[in-house]
């Protein structure tokens, strides 16, 4: 009777913890939140939500440009007001956030303002969740049917390597005060990492 008593306990123990190790597991790639209204962009390293309820919608990929994997455009009066895109493998010998955020960084402009750098940690593959947060802001300079010269711009740019050691950068740029620090946060907390 000890014996199969033991044997009992021994199998719930066994079970309990081959529980909690697929719970664990199951929460190591699990897929951000996305805010109702929004839409998602899904490439082959990331995900990313866009905010299609304040007007963005996907560009379809004849009409984006060939360095981004995905876009989602806001347009005003034949104007670009706000744009999210998704570059990837965009820089070489990259082996972490760091030097992901340093090239994706340099794209960011001349002329751009940081507002500050920090480390976040996204949804997804436990091995790419690190990434980095750029804030910035810039001035338009009307060209290509962007806003009016002299327009200020927000933007934020998220950089990584995701689980196959393909960096990422995603941006979201738009005119100043048109999303707000709460859109700039969920933008963040909607990318998932593959």
């Amino acid at each position: 009777m000890t014996a199969v008593r033991k044997s009992r306990t021994s199998g719930a123990v066994v079970a309990a913890a081959l529980g909690l190790t697929l719970l664990t597991g199951c929460g190591s790639s699990d897929a951000a939140a996305v805010p109702d209204g929004w839409g998602t962009l899904d490439t082959r390293s990331v995900s990313v939500g866009y905010p299609e309820d304040k007007g963005y919608k996907e560009q379809s990929a004849a009409d984006r440009n060939k360095n981004n994997a995905a876009v989602a455009l806001k347009k005003e009066g034949g104007l670009r007001t706000g744009m999210v895109s998704v570059q990837l493998d965009f820089a070489t010998g990259i082996d972490d956030a760091s030097e992901a955020a340093s090239a994706a960084g340099a794209g960011i402009g001349l002329g751009a303002t940081r507002k500050g750098t920090t480390d976040v940690r996204l949804a997804g593959e436990e091995s790419a969740r690190e990434a980095r947060r750029i804030d910035y802001e810039f001035t338009s300079s009307g060209k290509e049917q962007t806003p009016a010269s002299g327009t200020r711009m927000t933007g934020v740019v998220v950089a990584g390597v995701d689980s196959k050691d393909v960096p990422f950068a995603i941006r979201i740029n738009a005119v100043k005060g048109s999303l707000s620090a709460k859109d700039l946060d969920a933008f963040v907390g909607s990318i998932t990492v593959k």
